[in-house]
């Protein structure tokens, strides 16, 4: 019997709003994967709702990852999402060196901000080294706010198309050196999906499904759980993305109806058995 793989999530708690490791953990395990969490931060709540509470947890995470090694532990991959402070992304540049296995995954999600704005909690210097945190990256998965970050460019001025796309994924490839699934892409006011540059073929391809109206935050840790999930079980990375496209698409055909605020999230955890193990 093949072993379950183990993935290390990186990302901190929200306590309300469907985001970071409230969706991870779940989305992971439902698709045959140990989830062992290491929290960057705990927050009331995700940072699109009004005076929410913040605590850094980057000591703990320093003591975690020493326990951690005295026992031994290593991951089939590492996986990082919202950070909380500049020092974490050190943080997780040593948890990778140390704690993956030969030939393990490192998905970066360079999590900075959307819709061209940066979230509250990041700074300039945090932003430079999440470019530094990409380079140590086997998969990225930015949006497009966060490729114009990673790039210095303009985020009004990026191309909207599908040439266009591929060529951010390239230049955001570092050269070839890792695969990028950029998302939040469309070619049409009618799609949206994903662009995925795979290192490993050298194309650029695109998972795209029907648009449902609403931008439901968290949305990108849906996508990118369920990308990581789909990789460490074994499926190529076009495919995981467009398994990881559609999930967040039937989660937010499932949401808009309800009138669901939409910084609360998609309703995601009534369609986890569509991708669960014995699916893949």
């Amino acid at each position: 019997m093949t072993a379950t793989p183990k993935v290390a999530a990186i990302h901190d708690i929200s306590g309300f709003g469907r985001c970071s490791l409230t969706v991870a953990l779940p989305i992971l395990s439902v698709m045959g994967v140990q989830c062992a969490v290491l929290p960057t931060a705990y927050l009331s709540t995700h940072t699109a709702f009004p005076d929410f509470t913040f605590l850094d947890l980057t000591e703990e995470m320093k003591k975690t990852m020493d326990h951690w090694q005295t026992l031994g532990l290593r991951f089939d991959a590492v996986y990082s999402g919202f950070l909380g402070c500049t020092e974490q992304i050190g943080v997780v540049e040593d948890f990778i060196r140390r704690f993956r296995k030969d030939n393990a995954l490192a998905v970066v999600d360079p999590v900075m901000g959307d819709n061209g704005v940066r979230y509250v909690t990041y700074t300039d210097e945090m932003c430079e080294a999440t470019c530094r945190l990409t380079e140590k990256a086997d998969v990225i998965t930015p949006n497009l706010t966060e490729a114009a970050f990673l790039l210095g460019e303009d985020y009004e001025t990026l191309p909207r198309d599908k040439a266009g796309y591929a060529e951010l994924c390239r230049a955001l490839s570092g050269g070839g050196v890792r695969s990028v699934v950029l998302t939040g892409v469309s070619d049409g006011a009618d799609t949206l999906g994903a662009a995925v540059f795979d290192r490993e073929t050298g194309q650029v391809e695109f998972a795209l499904t029907d648009r449902i109206p609403g931008e439901y935050h968290g949305t990108g840790d849906v996508f990118s759980s369920v990308l990581t999930g789909a990789l460490v079980r074994g499926r190529k990375l076009t495919e995981a993305a467009a398994l990881a496209a559609k999930f967040v698409r039937d989660c937010a055909e499932r949401t808009f109806p309800q009138g669901t605020p939409m910084r609360e999230g998609v309703d995601f955890e009534p369609l986890l058995y569509t991708i669960g193990a014995d699916r893949l």
